[in-house]
């Protein structure tokens, strides 16, 4: 589902439909948030045990949190006309290594590194309408984050605050789904008030990075 989710964004990015192609990727990460869990429910490691889940996932969620919203913020000019192919190599090479890291996920549930969360780097540089020389370097320090060896938060699994952040998660979620409807044009107020999320994300991943060490 997923495989099937990234091409019909990557058809709407090269259609010019934008906001559709953002929905896409949102049923993407619900579908990402869902999986595991109906993969136990199903027994699909009995079912299927010559199939390596995890390695499944990884390369559906490159596609939906590193390719696609990449191809976007170069489709629709949001990186810079000389240097923006440079920048989107990068996040590609970059995340594919991050991916392969075998620290990646954390038997104490962390990601290292930043998580290759590029889905809502897109959304947030695409909707705030900032330079695309701005949004290069945006990229760039969240491609020297990938190597800066940081606990993140796995948000469903990570166990100090799981509750209130997946609370906080999906009020967030829903807020991102009403600003998606606004797109082109959206609520700057209500985007910047978006942020909190993050910020709240962030904190909570260095402080509790700090504990671990």
């Amino acid at each position: 589902m997923g495989a099937a989710l990234a091409f019909l964004s990557l058809v709407a990015v090269v259609s010019g439909r934008i906001r559709e192609a953002f929905f896409w990727l949102v049923v993407a990460i619900v579908v990402d948030s869902s999986d595991g869990l109906l993969a136990r429910a199903f027994r699909v490691r009995v079912l299927l045990p010559d199939v390596d889940g995890a390695h499944l996932d990884d390369i559906i969620d490159y596609l939906t949190y590193v390719f696609v919203p990449a191809f976007l913020l170069y489709q629709t000019g949001r990186l810079p006309a000389g240097w923006g192919l440079a920048v989107v190599f990068a996040v590609l090479v970059v995340s594919a290594i991050a991916f392969s890291k075998s620290d990646a996920k954390t038997s104490d549930h962390f990601f290292t590194g930043f998580p290759s969360y590029w889905n809502v780097a897109a959304f947030y540089l695409y909707a705030l309408r900032t330079s695309a020389e701005l949004n290069a370097a945006v990229l760039l320090v969240l491609c020297v984050l990938v190597f800066v060896r940081i606990g993140y938060v796995y948000p469903s699994r990570t166990p100090t605050l799981r509750t209130l952040t997946v609370v906080l998660g999906c009020a967030w979620g829903a807020l991102v789904l009403y600003l998606l409807w606004q797109l082109p044009a959206v609520d700057r107020r209500l985007l910047v008030l978006s942020l909190a999320f993050p910020v709240y994300y962030t904190v909570l991943s260095l402080v509790l990075h700090a504990r671990r060490k």
